[in-house]
């Protein structure tokens, strides 16, 4: 049980799902190239428990936004920490994400993003 993941949580305008979605395909595809064994995001549904802080509550999320929860799976911290160096200086990476940040039609507000790399703890498979 050697595997290392980075997980996260961010909001998504619903406006701009169907952009966002067709970007983070492509760079699920990089982080692959560049060692991750799997990449997933899943967007909220069932997303409050009493008596617990949710995830759109944590991320500030509004009604008019989806709350994406994702996780890219590594087969070690060491290429995960690799990975993260390379995967941002990649011409593609710059290209495919700039649409996100254009300061007129800002679609993803990282400011917002819960993001932390996570080592095995238990394993019940």
């Amino acid at each position: 049980m050697n595997d290392y993941i980075d997980a996260f949580v961010f909001p998504i305008d619903k406006k701009h799902l169907k952009q966002y979605k067709e970007i983070a395909e492509q760079v699920a595809e990089m982080w692959k190239e560049y060692g991750a064994l799997a990449y997933f995001e899943y967007i909220g549904d069932d997303l409050s428990l009493e008596a617990t802080r949710s995830f759109p509550h944590a991320i500030a999320s509004t009604t008019d936004e989806e709350v994406i929860f994702g996780w890219v799976v590594f087969p070690s911290k060491e290429v995960r920490d690799k990975a993260n160096k390379k995967v941002p200086l990649d011409a593609r990476m710059t290209k495919l994400v700039a649409p996100l940040f254009k300061e007129n039609n800002k679609i993803f507000d990282a400011g917002r993003m819960v993001y932390g790399g996570f080592k095995p703890f238990i394993n019940s498979q």
